[in-house]
């Protein structure tokens, strides 16, 4: 099986029991992880209803809180290097906040000032990421991938997940703290090989950053830093999601899952009789393809059918308006 048709088929089964959300191909710190499972903390909820997208790091990490308005440009960081891309960082992390709802904007005296329309919720518990590899016989640069995740521990846990039989030699090329599990993309179904082992993620790490004959770069990184570097990798996740948003403009290509769950919203192509990869598979260079417009495909649906992510909360403003209009009876 491909890899990315291996990849959805996982991030089916994974959100299939999962009380979380899921995303697919997450930048980090040093690499994109193939999928990231969020694991929901007290006030999951919370967060449920303050926003479908992913809250911008530096209006989550500003001064602005949800009492007094602050002016934006004293309230909002944005480190760089130089004055002018500071600023411009900055005004777009303002603007993204107030169009999702999680600033309120004023004016005054010709200056914006904004505050938080709720306060940040405490709303997940844990990252689990999960690389998937179909065929270790191929296996890459994969033993290298998971020691950085190891050594940065930025994740709970990290999980190799493959459809090869697994030895005890693969098993020893990876470190002892990666879970392995085997899956079956058919059926669905996950067997563990080998329990993943808890990171830890509340402690410094060591990000390795690339490998030569002799020498390994590294960059430490805080405690801190990897705090923050986990609550964005959360927001990230929660406002993208694993299903692609495009489909290919062909005629054999519809929405549907994997055999397990073939009520998803997943390219499948019937010529090739598989999921695929619509942005490297699909286009005039198929033998198998007619032109067509793109089957619908309401992807949002399908994450706020299987998740408690929502498309359309009510909001923070929203809900303050429409309490405001009940008083005003």
């Amino acid at each position: 099986m491909r890899e990315y048709a291996f990849e959805l088929a996982v991030c089916a089964a994974l959100e299939a029991d999962s009380d979380g959300v899921l995303a697919r191909q997450l930048g980090t710190h040093a690499r994109v992880v193939d999928a990231v499972e969020v694991v929901p903390g007290p006030e999951f909820q919370d967060r449920v209803d303050l926003t479908a997208a992913a809250i911008p790091s530096l209006a989550i990490e500003s001064e602005v809180g949800p009492g007094r308005a602050r002016y934006w440009k004293d309230a909002v960081d944005a480190p760089s290097d130089r004055a002018r891309r500071a600023v411009d960082r900055a005004r777009r992390a303002v603007d993204r906040a107030v169009e999702i709802g999680f600033f309120e904007a004023e004016r005054r005296g010709g200056r914006e000032y904004v505050r938080q329309a709720a306060r940040y919720p405490d709303w997940f518990d844990g990252l689990r990421a999960f690389e998937n590899k179909p065929d270790l016989g191929r296996p890459g640069d994969l033993a290298l991938q998971l020691r950085k995740d190891v050594s940065l521990g930025l994740f709970d846990e990290v999980i190799l997940v493959t459809g090869s039989y697994v030895t005890g030699a693969h098993l020893n090329r990876f470190p002892e703290e990666v879970g392995v599990w085997r899956f079956d993309p058919e059926g669905g179904s996950f067997e563990v090989v080998r329990e993943a082992s808890p990171l830890a993620v509340d402690e410094p790490g060591i990000a390795l950053l690339d490998e030569h004959p002799g020498r390994v770069d590294v960059e430490p990184v805080t405690a801190v830093e990897k705090a923050r570097l986990r609550l964005r990798i959360a927001e990230r996740a929660y406002g993208k999601g694993w299903r692609p948003e495009t489909f290919p403009a062909c005629e054999r290509v519809e929405a549907r899952g994997p055999d397990f769950r073939p009520d998803d919203t997943l390219p499948f192509c019937a010529w090739k009789g598989r999921l695929v990869d619509p942005a490297r598979e699909c286009g005039s260079d198929c033998a198998g393809h007619e032109p067509a417009d793109p089957p619908d495909a309401d992807v949002a649906r399908q994450r706020e059918r299987h998740t408690p992510w929502r498309r359309d909360p009510e909001g923070a403003i929203r809900r303050q308006a429409a309490l405001d209009r009940f008083g005003d009876r």
